[in-house]
């Protein structure tokens, strides 16, 4: 079981740049993969960027790669999501999630945060 909180969304302009957080509390969290998902409106919630429990092997979206970067800490039990040249279309609400799995898949992942809404403006 895990508990996930994530802060750091708001309101930015193109270019800019934000980090997202996503704190856990329970016991295991540095045996979970940890995704990053966004669902903006209209559309599907989908992965745009995970890492395995060990940190060592990461996944990113076509769409975000090159821009964004996760990164874990399972000391502190936080993962982050830094994010640059952040365009309109990243506009979404960000939602971190755990797996049991080495996943991509959305049902594969059982444990979510509320979410916390990103939006870039033009």
């Amino acid at each position: 079981q895990v508990q996930l909180v994530e802060s750091g969304g708001g309101l930015v302009q193109a270019g800019d740049s934000l980090t997202l957080s996503c704190a856990a509390s329970g016991r295991s969290f540095s045996r979970y993969t940890m995704g990053w998902f966004r669902q903006a409106p209209g559309k599907e919630r989908e992965l745009v960027a995970a890492v395995t429990s060990s940190g060592i092997t990461t996944y990113y979206a076509d769409s975000v790669k090159g821009r964004f970067t996760i990164s874990r800490d399972n000391a502190t039990k936080t993962v982050s999501l830094q994010m640059n040249s952040l365009k309109p279309e990243d506009t979404a609400v960000y939602y971190c999630a755990a797996s049991t799995y080495i996943a991509r898949q959305i049902s594969l992942y059982d444990y979510w945060g509320q979410g916390t809404q990103v939006t870039v403006s033009s």
